[in-house]
């Protein structure tokens, strides 16, 4: 029945080596890195809420449910097809208890304000009205901004978040002065950045920001992760992120 949803059908697909068992769209976005990174990057303890702002198919979700299990998530998609996959998926990886799915808009907020202690995102990269539009449904809500603007996006993970709790999300490089300008317009601190690179030598192409709401210490580069080397093959350290589970602090802490 699920499978109606979606024309194309679904993929049976894996991540964390095999620890995370997702089915998607094969006609729609397709999970790559960018999920698997954000939710390596978030800071959460034992006993602490985790919110998920448009989830998709649950990536980022289960990966935070599969590397913190002391942690409850609760993921937010507007698209109710989405949020249906979502459940299925936690079903499929008995998560269920552990993460709640919630089918809502960032516009309209279904919880109250500072009710999480850490929210994590993975905004649309395109911007409304400068990018060409895929004529697929899933590809179009997940790759450009719709009448949620970043700047929303935003302000809406400084809303739900706690005094003292962080906004982590991935996003394109060439937006991250986009990303900083919105924190301080909102009048928030505690910014840092890694850069993830594609191979050696390559600009960087996605950035991992975090905020810490209340914090004023000032902004920080911290390190960045290389994905692969020079023959294409992931690094030790994306290899520890991206299949071993570990969290993106531990792996980019100097020795």
């Amino acid at each position: 029945m699920l499978e109606s949803l979606f024309p194309g059908g679904l993929s049976q697909d894996s991540l964390l080596g095999g620890t995370v068992n997702l089915a998607q769209p094969v006609g729609g976005y397709r999970v790559a890195v960018d999920p698997v990174l954000l939710a390596a990057a978030v800071r959460a303890e034992p006993g602490e809420r985790v919110a998920d702002l448009g989830c998709g198919t649950g990536a980022v979700s289960l990966c935070l449910a599969a590397r913190l299990p002391e942690c409850t998530v609760v993921a937010l998609d507007r698209e109710t097809d989405l949020a249906a996959l979502t459940r299925a998926n936690v079903a499929a990886n008995a998560f269920t208890g552990r993460i709640a799915v919630v089918a809502g808009d960032i516009a309209r907020l279904p919880f109250a304000d500072g009710a999480f202690d850490h929210v994590a995102m993975n905004p649309p990269y395109l911007t409304a009205g400068r990018s060409s539009v895929p004529k697929e449904r899933l590809r179009r809500v997940a790759a450009v901004e719709g009448a949620a603007r970043l700047t929303d996006w935003l302000a809406a993970g400084l809303s739900l978040v706690r005094l003292g709790g962080t906004i982590t999300l991935v996003h394109r490089a060439d937006r991250l002065d986009h990303i900083v300008a919105i924190f301080r317009t909102l009048q928030t601190g505690g910014l840092s950045v890694s850069p993830v690179w594609p191979k050696p030598g390559r600009e960087a192409r996605r950035v991992i920001v975090r905020c810490r709401k209340g914090d004023r210490s000032p902004f920080a580069l911290l390190a960045g992760l290389t994905l692969h080397d020079a023959a294409g093959r992931f690094t030790p350290a994306a290899e520890k992120v991206l299949r071993g589970g570990q969290d993106l602090d531990t792996v980019l802490a100097p020795l």
